[in-house]
């Protein structure tokens, strides 16, 4: 999506920098300012602020990226000086070339004319990220709002994108598109049931948007999102879990019998926390053995001198030995006991 940056020349043709930070923060003692009107003032100093910071994020980037690119030039072409540039400024690299993104988008709206320099001033700064990141046709649809003055955040952009979404998807039978353009389906509630489809295999695709076909309303639209929500879990859980691979358990044929008897949902916990299971006893092995072998160093290393030490061992080979042995509560009464067959 981020195209190469533009020249000094084009940013200077379209950019003017409004360097005026000033604003008047209300009193919070002037009892004779009323609560609406204090309100208002801070929400106005907080704009400008967000507005800011948004702008020095974007030449920060514009620095940095300039930094980066002059070493292609005079530099060992490796980037160690723009490293050590970032390191002087404690900046991190991840940190840098997230505003160098940040830049790149910003100039490129800028430059294709999505935006006017005027417009950013509308976004919140967060807005602005998000519609770096979004697809062409929601910039456009975005900087179009920005443009005729609205106030851009987090949640206009999602709205849009939703509303895009919903109405143009192919993963999505035409009935549900049309009734998320007349709005008689709400695209906030259509826009998470493409997102779903989108993890999907392709065959399990079309059983869904045959039923959302046949039956477009909300509340069938809001069961199948919960459906193939719960229906990609199954499949991601189930290709992980060590204990089903090599088995003769046919796992399409046990997500039909779910789907038929309607406990999907239960299904895909089941595989979902067989496979937690799984990496925890990994986890579990692995942290034993090195517990294991600590306690075995130290006990080499120690010896009479040390009776505290070696008390410390003592306790712990309920931990480190072939038995594992964990309390469950303060009482002590409830105990879990795990026998390791595995080798140091």
């Amino acid at each position: 999506m981020v195209q190469s940056p533009p020249s000094p020349e084009e940013l200077a043709a379209v950019l003017q920098n409004d360097g005026d930070l000033t604003f008047e923060i209300p009193n919070p003692d002037d009892e004779d300012l009323p609560e609406f009107e204090f309100e208002q003032q801070v929400d106005r100093a907080w704009l400008v602020c967000d507005r800011f910071d948004l702008q020095t994020d974007i030449w920060r980037g514009r620095i940095m990226r300039a930094v980066r690119d002059r070493e292609k030039i005079g530099g060992d072409g490796r980037g160690r000086g723009f490293l050590k540039w970032l390191r002087d400024r404690d900046i991190s690299k991840s940190q840098a070339y997230a505003l160098i993104q940040l830049a790149d988008s910003a100039d490129t709206l800028l430059i294709e004319g999505k935006l006017n320099p005027d417009a950013i001033n509308n976004f919140s700064k967060r807005a602005f990220v998000e519609t770096a990141k979004a697809p062409t046709e929601i910039q456009q649809l975005v900087g179009e709002a920005a443009q005729g003055g609205d106030r851009i955040t987090r949640r206009e952009v999602k709205q849009l994108s939703d509303e895009w979404m919903a109405v143009t998807s192919d993963l999505l039978p035409v009935e549900v598109r049309d009734k998320a353009a007349d709005r008689s389906l709400p695209p906030k509630y259509v826009a998470p049931l493409v997102k779903e489809l989108e993890k999907l295999p392709e065959a399990h695709q079309v059983a869904i948007q045959r039923e959302a076909a046949t039956e477009p309303t909300l509340d069938n639209v809001k069961q199948l999102t919960s459906d193939a929500r719960s229906l990609s879990k199954y499949l991601d859980a189930a290709a992980r879990v060590q204990a089903l691979q090599n088995s003769s358990v046919d796992l399409e044929m046990a997500l039909e019998e779910a789907l038929r008897v309607g406990c999907l949902s239960s299904a895909s916990d089941l595989v979902k926390q067989a496979s937690q299971l799984e990496q925890t006893a990994a986890k579990l092995f692995t942290t034993w053995k090195r517990l294991a072998g600590v306690a075995d160093r130290l006990y080499v290393d120690t010896g009479a001198s040390t009776p505290n030490l070696r008390s410390l061992i003592s306790c712990l080979e309920r931990l480190s030995g072939q038995i594992i042995e964990v309390p469950l509560d303060e009482t002590g009464e409830n105990i879990v006991r795990l026998q390791v067959l595995g080798d140091r």
